[in-house]
């Protein structure tokens, strides 16, 4: 648990939070600034500043832990759908510095744009490729 926290000081039962789910490994609530009805974050209980840094073997976990808040999201809510949102450093958006997904529900007709593609030049794909690749371990 890191001390200024928002998130470790809602697992620490210091702020209420809107628990839709729980389990030893993670909490998902209701997110306070909600971009649909229903948005709902998957917090690990285990701290760490973001995806980058979380522990693989609960990355794997949390797969699961998707799936079914997706799956109750459906059901419950009669979204048609759903996003999943994962803000990586302070440049994409990331303003609670422990990890956490979203879990943003769709319906029809519900007029939420995604972000606008560009066509990009078949050579600059091939350089970004290259890049990434050599950046791998």
């Amino acid at each position: 648990m890191t001390q200024d926290c928002l998130f470790c000081k809602i697992l620490a039962g210091e702020l209420p939070c809107d628990k839709v789910y729980e389990n030893d490994q993670f909490i998902a609530f209701q997110a306070l600034h909600q971009v649909s009805k229903g948005h709902t974050l998957i917090v690990p209980k285990e701290h760490s500043q973001d995806i980058l840094d979380m522990d693989t073997d609960l990355g794997k976990e949390l797969l699961s832990t998707i799936q079914k808040i997706g799956t109750a999201t459906i059901k419950g809510l009669g979204a048609s759908g759903f996003n999943i949102g994962v803000n990586t450093k302070p440049s994409a958006g990331q303003v609670i510095f422990h990890t956490h997904i979203h879990i943003i529900p769709r319906y029809e007709n519900d007029n939420m744009e995604m972000w606008k593609e560009k066509p990009t030049e078949a050579e600059d794909r091939t350089l970004f490729a290259q890049k990434i690749i050599s950046a791998l371990d």
